[in-house]
């Protein structure tokens, strides 16, 4: 499974590098997101409720920060665990670039789904994943553009 995607901040790269590593930020812009907890400089733990076509269930993620180079790129190595739903991992390539609107985040997303989500097929997850991104860069733009 794999999706990119860009995106146009109306902040500076370094507003934009700050809100991307506060838990408190992401988790205020994660739709459904009940927990966002730092474990560590480069470790976070979250819990997510979402539906995904006709599976709703609690998301236990853990997320971790690799190949750190501020204010300009990361890696994120993400495990997910979802019960009886199923499971998940993957990584997912974050860089921002100054543009003269203010900051270009692009990623790059490849990952893995196992149980229940996978048997309701890639094309729903994949579309759920969009939808969720979607929402999550609407409003982490929104906060951005007030810092």
């Amino acid at each position: 499974m794999e999706q990119s995607g860009e995106q146009v901040l109306a902040a500076p790269r370094e507003v934009v590098w700050r809100a991307l590593n506060d838990p408190d930020v992401l988790a205020l812009c994660l739709d459904g997101c009940q927990t966002m907890d730092a474990v560590d400089d480069n470790q976070f733990d979250a819990t997510v409720i979402a539906k995904v076509g006709p599976v709703k269930a609690t998301f236990e993620a853990k997320i971790e920060l690799q190949d750190i180079v501020p204010p300009e790129s990361y890696r994120l190595a993400v495990s997910v665990q979802a019960g009886a739903a199923g499971f998940a991992s993957g990584t997912a390539a974050v860089n921002l670039s100054d543009v003269d609107e203010g900051t270009r985040l692009t990623y790059d997303v490849e990952g893995s789904i196992g149980g229940k989500l996978a048997q309701i097929g890639s094309r729903l997850v994949m579309a759920a994943a969009r939808k969720t991104a979607d929402k999550f860069f609407t409003k982490f733009n929104e906060y951005v553009a007030t810092i």
